[in-house]
């Protein structure tokens, strides 16, 4: 649930028995904490100490977990240890005070600044001679809306007079990326780093979170971007023993084939990994011979990381060379590391060394001396340069990969998401099937997803995109059509504009503008945030245009979506099904238990309709079945019935086996086994179509004794079945024997 200014935390109780008739078990909310006023999402928190005000404060809180309470759900809730909001700064009390006071201030510890480099650098103004404009108003600096404190006894004289007694300077925003003497987050400036690794500081900052949990007010806990700490498996230690009873779970990005550092004390990840396999199961590798690209995704990659190490991270690349041994050629060995670095980071543990050590060898032929240099510092988890370089490679990953060369390396967007490997052409069923027992063994009960607020694009945008894979001729040959009549030149981004259409269609034109946009600024190839191109943004905005008002390209893109919607759909049940049921604690984002068709964010935080759910969920408890059709309602079905039956009949998901089906169709078919209960879902639903769809010698195998299929209500004797007869209805089914305790249970 996203809980922000305009739906707080009452109007979040109005749904709670919604959410309970759904079958939920925990209400997992975007964060609570005092945030800038106004702030739309709420990571950006400017006092820890205190619920957020703006959406009801302590007592909304207290209501919002009675209302829980009464309908027997539990808390989830967010927390952000690593960065507080300052980019208005009076809103942020501790940030004031380090102002105010410099390194006297009680929260200078608070934040890693360095302060050997002179007073805090703060980029606000349009540019350095905006000084200027500077106005004195009491006991405070004005620029603006912008209000900074006087520091006593500074007063007196002209307002550039007075700035210079301060403890900070305030210079050009463009000076943001280059020259701060304090940690941010990314290369956001109006995000100030903490130093929650100090014992003091983690107690400051987490008292309020942690009083929530020994007053029995939240159940768990995400840990937003522990990358960005010093020591991550030190705070999650420290975290643990605070809260010992608490389900815990981490945003860590896990890359294809990289694992959750074995020290930490958590019950998973937020599930990105699952929804790269979810979405993966559902994209026919066959196809990637068919959708070909000029460049690979690892030469973007490397050069788009390289590109954020030197630029936008420019300041954190100063700040490590001060920490490194004063060799030739240290800047660019330093950038060309995190460059080739293929995971976040590596930690204190030895976690990920390997990859260390190969980034190095990468870059010791050009720079043999300062990898010899840096080599030992580095690898040492003592070192301060290999702990600061570890936070910057996070933030080059991240900037570099997932906010860049995602909007540039556009064969095939499904994939393109965050924890994706694009440059692997979707998942096997073998594949899927490793994966899932292997969460089963080692994560059973971290968090799986399809869709939160920093997805590149919803759930059903992605599983229509899917279908593509099964019709690679058609689509470029379609594809053609439109860049002929919209042309715009940067292949790339038309690439991805185009699939946006099919993926998200119908969808409003402002939307998908303001999409476009951001797209196009966040891939920096032919227009960028900082340096505007408006006349390739005109160009750009005309294809956008061209799709409503060009009365052929509207009607082929009309007729074209027609074909992908009906299996799309199916590939949306599929993957909600899989990731409803599969090993781990399924994670359902506000308004998905219906289609949805958001891009990335904010257009993924628009309101939903929870009135017309409710209405819908009512209509289904009555026995209607509905059709597959634009309204959704089947797939409320699909998810009410799922989390129904792992909310009732917990001991029917804890194991993991996968079941075979046989026949000539037998590739269509994902089931599995959770220790009882069996999900069967349709893979590749437009190549079924195209041979015929499902025949009688379709079949999988059941253990005798009498199931009940739950979505439906069909029962079913056990044994061999059908494949046609179990998903008769609809291209999923969620198998379960009548009597738990029987000989129906594997």
């Amino acid at each position: 649930m996203q809980v922000r200014p305009g739906f707080g935390l009452d109007s979040t109780g109005g749904v709670v028995g919604y959410l309970g008739r759904v079958g939920v078990s925990h209400l997992y909310s975007a964060p609570l904490l005092e945030a800038a006023p106004g702030s739309a999402h709420g990571y950006d928190v400017v006092d820890p100490t205190r619920v957020r005000s703006e959406l009801g404060g302590a007592a909304g809180l207290a209501r919002l977990v009675e209302e829980l309470r009464g309908v027997g759900l539990g808390l989830v809730v967010d927390v952000v240890p690593n960065h507080v909001g300052v980019a208005v700064a009076a809103a942020n009390p501790a940030w004031w005070s380090v102002l105010r006071d410099g390194e006297r201030s009680p929260y200078a510890r608070w934040f890693d600044i360095d302060w050997r480099r002179g007073p805090l650098v703060l980029p606000v103004l349009a540019d350095d001679g905006a000084v200027r404009d500077l106005v004195v108003d009491g006991d405070e600096l004005r620029y603006f809306e912008h209000r900074f404190p006087v520091a006593p006894g500074t007063g007196g004289g002209s307002a550039r007079e007075v700035h210079a007694r301060q403890h900070y300077r305030l210079v050009a925003w463009r000076r943001g990326n280059s020259e701060l003497n304090y940690r941010r987050f990314f290369a956001v400036s109006g995000l100030a780093g903490v130093r929650v690794e100090d014992p003091e500081v983690f107690a400051d900052t987490h008292a309020e979170i942690l009083r929530w949990v020994s007053e029995g007010l939240v159940d768990g806990i995400r840990v937003d971007h522990p990358d960005g700490l010093r020591d991550p498996g030190g705070y999650l230690r420290r975290l643990r023993e605070a809260a010992p009873g608490v389900w815990l779970v981490v945003e860590k990005i896990l890359e294809h084939g990289e694992e959750l550092p074995a020290d930490w004390p958590v019950d998973g990840t937020t599930g990105y990994d699952a929804l790269r396999e979810v979405c993966g199961v559902f994209v026919d590798p066959a196809a990637e011979a068919s959708f070909a690209v000029a460049r690979g995704l690892g030469d973007i990659v490397y050069e788009c990381k390289l590109a954020a190490a030197t630029g936008l991270l420019a300041t954190e690349l100063t700040r490590l060379e001060w920490l490194a041994p004063d060799v030739p050629g240290m800047r660019d060995a330093l950038a060309q590391i995190a460059a080739r670095l293929p995971v976040y980071r590596t930690y204190p543990d030895g976690t990920g060394r390997e990859h260390l050590d190969a980034a190095l060898a990468g870059t010791r032929e050009k720079h043999p001396e300062a990898v010899d240099a840096l080599t030992p510092l580095l690898t040492d988890p003592l070192s301060e340069l290999g702990a600061r370089f570890a936070q910057y490679t996070g933030a080059v990953m991240a900037k570099g990969v997932e906010d860049t060369a995602f909007y540039r390396f556009n064969r095939f967007v499904a994939l393109n998401e965050v924890g994706g490997a694009p440059d692997r052409f979707g998942l096997s069923v073998d594949e899927f099937h490793d994966a899932a027992a292997r969460r089963q063994r080692k994560w059973p009960a971290g968090m799986t997803t399809l869709s939160t607020h920093d997805t590149k694009r919803g759930e059903d945008v992605r599983a229509r995109l899917a279908v593509l894979a099964e019709i690679p001729d058609e689509w470029h040959a379609t594809v053609s059509r439109w860049a002929a009549a919209a042309p715009l030149d940067d292949a790339d981004l038309a690439s991805l504009l185009w699939q946006t259409v099919v993926g998200a269609w119908p969808i409003e034109r402002e939307r998908l503008h303001a999409y476009a946009l951001k797209a196009a600024r966040e891939a920096a190839a032919s227009t960028a945030w900082d340096d505007p191109d408006e006349a390739f943004e005109e160009r750009m905005r005309a294809l956008v245009d061209s799709v409503y008002d060009d009365p052929a390209v509207r009607a082929d893109i009309d007729a074209f979506v027609v074909r992908l919607t009906r299996p799309g759909w199916s590939n949306s049940l599929g993957q909600k099904l899989v990731q409803l049921t599969m090993p781990g604690v399924p994670d359902v984002y506000q308004g998905t238990e219906l289609w949805e068709n958001s891009l990335v964010d904010p257009d993924n935080r628009r309101p939903v309709d929870f009135e017309a759910r409710s209405a819908l969920l009512e209509r289904l408890d009555t026995g209607w079945l509905p059709p597959v059709d634009p309204t959704g309602a089947v797939k409320l079905l699909v998810t009410s019935r799922a989390l129904r039956l792992r909310r009732d009949r917990p001991e029917l998901f804890n194991g993991y086996a996968r079941v075979d089906a046989s026949g000539p169709h037998r590739a269509h078919v994902l089931a599995f086994d959770r220790g009882g209960a069996v999900t069967v879902a349709t893979r590749l639903p437009l190549a079924l179509e195209q041979a015929g769809g499902w025949v009688p010698d379709d079949l999988i195998d059941l253990p005798t004794g009498r199931w009940r299929e739950v979505i439906t209500g069909t029962a079913f004797d056990g044994g061999v079945l059908a494949v046609p007869d179990v998903l008769a209805r609809y291209p999923v089914a969620l198998l379960a024997p009548e009597d738990a305790g029987g000989e129906g249970t594997r």
